[in-house]
């Protein structure tokens, strides 16, 4: 079963005022995970190692529909 994700990820200036959230759909939090970071086409990287954490944090609903995986939006500062 899929899963809505709402993963709110803080990123340090100057590389973001205050971070993001990432509307992400996916079967597990791995994939979540692997969705942001093939997605980032600006270099947070180095900010990774609490986005992991973030994904398992982060609100989560079941889905009705067999949806495609996929980041639905995002927003980033």
């Amino acid at each position: 079963m899929k899963h809505f994700y709402v993963v709110d990820h803080f990123i340090k200036f100057p590389q973001s005022e205050y971070g993001g959230v990432w509307n992400v759909i996916a079967e597990n939090d791995d994939e979540c995970f692997d969705l942001i970071v093939l997605d980032d086409n600006e270099s947070y990287s180095e900010y990774y190692g609490n986005l992991r954490a973030n994904v398992i944090k982060a609100q989560r609903f079941a889905l009705v529909d067999n949806e495609e995986s996929r980041i639905v939006e995002r927003f980033l500062t």
